[in-house]
C-alpha cells in the first residue's frame, strides 16, 4: 500500500469536505447518498505514537452536506491486514472496522473503507455518475468502454460492493491507472492532489456523457397538469398500503419528461430490465408496477424473492412486495414511500433512471444486472439489519388535514402530527399557514375553510402529493365579541355559523370518499368547546354554533361508521397560549376576577395550564389510538365544575 501522508488531520479533513461537497453537490454524480470518498493522513494516538491513517466518509452521511465528523479516522495497518483474508462476512468486516477506528465516537465507516486504504494516492473520489452507469450498462466487452473514456483508466466487471470488491481491486494491478470503473456501479478516481482528482474525475464523467450523447441528467421537464380522478388515486394507495401492511404514501409527478415516459408505447418491457446501478434497488424496487395491478405486481414480487432466496447469507426476512414506482398511461409517475423523504428519493432515481436506459438504448441496448445480483443487495444483511432496528413513528404513511393552522390549536395539532410522521395539509385565512413549517411533509393551504373551493383544493393536494386523507382535524373556529341576544349583531352571528358550523360540514362532505379509503380507517377529530355543554351568557353565537358543529360531529360518527370512520370530539376550556389571548387581555380577564394572571391561567379543579400542546395531545390519541371509539367526548379543560 502507498503510503503517501499528510501530518495534520485537520488539514486533511478539510480539504477532503471541501472536495466531497463538491462532487456531492451535483446529482448527475451522486444521488440521495450514493457515493464515497477519503483522505489518507498521519495522526497521533494517545500514546504520543504516528499513526497512519484513512479518513473515510461515514455510512449515511451525504456527501453534498458533509463536515468533517461525518469521517471515520481508521488504521491502516489493521485493514492491511484485513485484506490479506480470503473471505471476510458483511457483519465481522463492519465490526472490524468499528475496531480499527482511532475514535469510538466516530460513523461506521462506508462498506468500501478497505478499498480506499488500498488504493494509490493520498485522495479517492468515488461516484455513481449517470454518464458513467450509462456507458457501462450495456452488453459491450471492457475494452470498448475503456477505449471509450481513454488512457489511465481500468475496466472490471461488477462486483459485490464491501469485501469482494476491495479483493477484486486487491488483486488487480493499478499500475499506471488513476481511474477504477465497475461496470454498472461507478467511478473511482485516486492521486495526491485533491483538486486533481476532483478534476480528472469530471473530466471522465463529461467524456463518458459526451459518447452516450446526454449531459442533463435528472432534468424534470415542465411542470404538467396531473390527470385522473384523485379519488381513483387514493384507492390505488388503499390496494399498495394493504399490500404493504402498512400505510404508504403515493405522490403524483408533476414532470413532463416522467409523464412522456410513462405513456410511452413497450413501456413495461423498457423497464423490466432491472435498475441502473444495484444500490437503486432499494428506493425503487427491481422494476416499476406498469399500469394499476397491485396484486399481480406483488405476486410477481413474492416470486422473485421466493427464486432467489437461496442465496441469502442469513436468514432473511422478506420485504413488503408494494411497488415503489408505478407507470400509468394515464396518470404518468407515481412514487410511492413510508415517508414523503422516501418518495423524494425514489422519484429523483426514477427520473435519473430514465435518462440512463434511454442513453444506453441509443448505444445499442441498455443491459441491467441480472436479478440475482439485484436480489443479493436487496437482501444483503446489512440491509436487513438496518430494517430491524428501524422505528416506525405512529402515523408513519398517513395524511391528515388540520384547519385553522397557523396559530393556537391547530397549528399545535398540525405540529404533533407532524412530529408523529404524518403529512399534513394545513388550511387557515393567514398567509403564514404557507410557511407555518419547514418539514417537507408540509402543505400550507390559504383560504377560507368555509370556502368550497378552498377545501378542495387541499383535498386535491393532500391526495396528488401525498396518497389521501387519513385524518381531518377541524380546528379553524372564531369567537366573535361578547354580545347579549337582545343585542345580537347579524354579522357576527351567520360568521360564527359559517367558520364553526359550515365550514366542517363542507370540509366533512369533501373529504369524507378518501376517508372511507384511509388504510387504518379514517378519523376525524373536532376540536369543540366546554361551552357545549356550559355555556356563559354573552356568547350566543359562539356556544350555538359550537354546538351545532358537535351534533354534526355526531350525526358523521352515525353515518360514517360502516365505512370505518370514527368521529370524535376534544372540548378544552381556557386555552390561553392562543391569538386571541394578549397579554392585556387576560391581565384584564385575571383582574374582572380579582385573581393574578397565573390563577387566572390555572382556574380549574386539577389547577393546571391547559395549552395548545395538551389539546393537541388528545387530539393525537384519537388519531393514534382508540381503534373502537367514535361518538366521544374528551373534555381537556383541567376539570370545570359546571361540566362534571
Amino acid at each position: 500500500m502507498t503510503t503517501t501522508t499528510v501530518t495534520d488531520v485537520d488539514e486533511a479533513l478539510a480539504e477532503i469536505v471541501r472536495v466531497s461537497r463538491e462532487l456531492g453537490s451535483d446529482p448527475s454524480f451522486v444521488l440521495h447518498g450514493g457515493g464515497n470518498t477519503s483522505i489518507k493522513a498521519t495522526g497521533v494516538d494517545v500514546t504520543g505514537d504516528p499513526v497512519d491513517l484513512v479518513l473515510v466518509k461515514g455510512s449515511g452521511w451525504n456527501l453534498g452536506t458533509i463536515e468533517a465528523a461525518g469521517f471515520a479516522p481508521l488504521r491502516r495497518d489493521r485493514l492491511a491486514e484485513l485484506l490479506r483474508l480470503d473471505e471476510l462476512d458483511d457483519p465481522t468486516m463492519v465490526n472490524e472496522l468499528r475496531q480499527a477506528s482511532m475514535d469510538a465516537g466516530a460513523p461506521t465507516a462506508s462498506i468500501e473503507a478497505l478499498l480506499h486504504a488500498y488504493l494509490p494516492g493520498r485522495v479517492v473520489l468515488h461516484s455513481h455518475a449517470d454518464a458513467i452507469v450509462a456507458l457501462t450498462d450495456r452488453d459491450v466487452d471492457d475494452a470498448e468502454i475503456a477505449d471509450a473514456l481513454g488512457g489511465g483508466v481500468r475496466v472490471l466487471p461488477y462486483v459485490m460492493p464491501g469485501f469482494p470488491l476491495a479483493r477484486l481491486i486487491a488483486r488487480t494491478d493499478v499500475g499506471g491507472v488513476d481511474a477504477i470503473v465497475l461496470r454498472n456501479h461507478g467511478l473511482f478516481t485516486f492521486g495526491d492532489d485533491v483538486d486533481a482528482v476532483l478534476q480528472r474525475h469530471r473530466e471522465l464523467v463529461a467524456r463518458a456523457g459526451e459518447v452516450v450523447g446526454t449531459t442533463d441528467w435528472g432534468a424534470e421537464g415542465e411542470v404538467v397538469a396531473c390527470r385522473g380522478a384523485a379519488v381513483d388515486i387514493a384507492r390505488l394507495r388503499r390496494e399498495i398500503s394493504d399490500v404493504a401492511g402498512v400505510p404508504m404514501h403515493v405522490r403524483q409527478s408533476t414532470s413532463a419528461k416522467a409523464d412522456a415516459f410513462a405513456r410511452r408505447d413497450g413501456v413495461a418491457a423498457r423497464t423490466s430490465r432491472g435498475t441502473a446501478t444495484p444500490e437503486h434497488v432499494l428506493y425503487t424496487k427491481r422494476e416499476p408496477l406498469v399500469g394499476r395491478d397491485v396484486a399481480g405486481f406483488a405476486d410477481a414480487y413474492r416470486s422473485y424473492v421466493e427464486r432467489n432466496s437461496g442465496r441469502a447469507t442469513s436468514a432473511l426476512t422478506p420485504l413488503d412486495p408494494a411497488p415503489r414506482v408505478v407507470l400509468d398511461p394515464e396518470w404518468g409517475l407515481l412514487v410511492v414511500g413510508e415517508t414523503v423523504k422516501a418518495m423524494r428519493v425514489t422519484h429523483d432515481v426514477a427520473v435519473h433512471t430514465m435518462d440512463i436506459i434511454d442513453a444506453a438504448d441509443r448505444l445499442g441496448g441498455y443491459r441491467s444486472l441480472g436479478e440475482g445480483d439485484t436480489f443479493d443487495i436487496e437482501y444483503w444483511s446489512l440491509e436487513q439489519a438496518k430494517l430491524a432496528g428501524r422505528a416506525r413513528k405512529p402515523l408513519t404513511g398517513e395524511v391528515a388535514i388540520v384547519t385553522g393552522a397557523a396559530s393556537g390549536i391547530g397549528r399545535a395539532v398540525a405540529e404533533r402530527l407532524l412530529d408523529d410522521g404524518a403529512a399534513v395539509v394545513g388550511l387557515d385565512l393567514n398567509p403564514s399557514v404557507a410557511d407555518a413549517f419547514s418539514e417537507e411533509s408540509w402543505r400550507g393551504v390559504v383560504g377560507d375553510v368555509s370556502d368550497g373551493d378552498v377545501l378542495a383544493e387541499a383535498v386535491d393536494l393532500a391526495v396528488r402529493d401525498f396518497g389521501g386523507v387519513d385524518m381531518v382535524v377541524v380546528g379553524a373556529g372564531i369567537f366573535p365579541p361578547s354580545q347579549p341576544i337582545a343585542e345580537l349583531d347579524d354579522g357576527a352571528w351567520d360568521r360564527a355559523f359559517r367558520v364553526n358550523v359550515t365550514a366542517p360540514a363542507r370540509l366533512l362532505r369533501a373529504s369524507q370518499p378518501y376517508l372511507a379509503l384511509a388504510p387504518r380507517g379514517g378519523r376525524v377529530v373536532l376540536v369543540s368547546t366546554k361551552n357545549v355543554a356550559a355555556p356563559g351568557p354573552g356568547v350566543a353565537a359562539y356556544s350555538a354554533s359550537k354546538a351545532a358543529a358537535a351534533q354534526l360531529a355526531r350525526v358523521a360518527a352515525l353515518e360514517w361508521a360502516e365505512h370505518g370512520i370514527r368521529v370524535n370530539q376534544v372540548e378544552p376550556d381556557a386555552v390561553f397560549d392562543t391569538a386571541i389571548w394578549t397579554p392585556e387581555l387576560l391581565k384584564a380577564r385575571a383582574a374582572h376576577y380579582g385573581l393574578t394572571v397565573e390563577e387566572y391561567r390555572t382556574r380549574n379543579l386539577l389547577h393546571v395550564e391547559v395549552t395548545s400542546a395538551t389539546v393537541a395531545d388528545a387530539v393525537a390519541a384519537f388519531c393514534e389510538s382508540f381503534p373502537a371509539t367514535t361518538g366521544a367526548h374528551l373534555t381537556v379543560d383541567g376539570g370545570n365544575d359546571r361540566v362534571i
